[in-house]
């Protein structure tokens, strides 16, 4: 049987089109992101709480995106092997380092079927020390309408979707240091 993942490999809809989006090894500005409601039935938007959802991690325990309540909260979803997440990886690893742990998480949604058979070489590979959760029959991805990867979205204190971000970004950069510290404030 196939996985839900699979499906939307096998039929089309997961193109890896983002490589547009990452001209060279420079990744697209956030001022570039599309703040529009979903036009898709059920799959949440800007101005949306976010669906709770719960996930093992790479030793089995289970995560819950309401664990992290009361932060502003980076929810990416990305796979092993998705190009343009492997790009925006380091990125985020310097900024989860930079900002206080009170006040920001991010939650790593990996898509890959084999879960940690794989994440847990890229993690060390990589060096990275947030969170990562396994979504391997993409039930998750389903429910937040993810077609390409990565797709990250901001997450306020209150659980709300404050921004959907299409493919990879320099989450080390100005621009997204202060859209953090903008809805750190709130």
């Amino acid at each position: 049987m196939r996985s839900a993942w699979a499906a939307l490999l096998i039929g089309g809809q997961v193109g890896i089109s983002l490589l547009p989006a990452v001209a060279g090894s420079a990744m697209t500005p956030l001022s570039s992101v599309v703040e529009v409601r979903s036009a898709e039935r059920n799959v949440p938007g800007i101005g949306d709480e976010a669906p709770d959802f719960r996930l093992p991690d790479l030793e089995g325990a289970v995560v819950s995106l309401s664990q992290f309540r009361g932060k502003v909260v980076l929810l990416n979803f990305w796979a092993t092997w998705c190009g343009p997440c492997r790009i925006e990886m380091p990125a985020m690893e310097r900024l989860y380092r930079s900002l206080p742990r009170q006040d920001f998480a991010i939650l790593a949604v990996s898509t890959d079927p084999l879960g940690p058979a794989v994440t847990r070489p890229f993690q060390q590979e990589m060096g990275l020390t947030f969170p990562i959760v396994h979504d391997r029959d993409m039930r998750v991805g389903v429910t937040y309408g993810v077609r390409t990867l990565p797709l990250s979205f901001m997450v306020d204190r209150q659980g709300v979707i404050r921004k959907k971000i299409f493919g990879a970004r320099d989450w080390d950069s100005a621009e997204a240091r202060a859209l953090i510290r903008m809805l750190m404030k709130s």
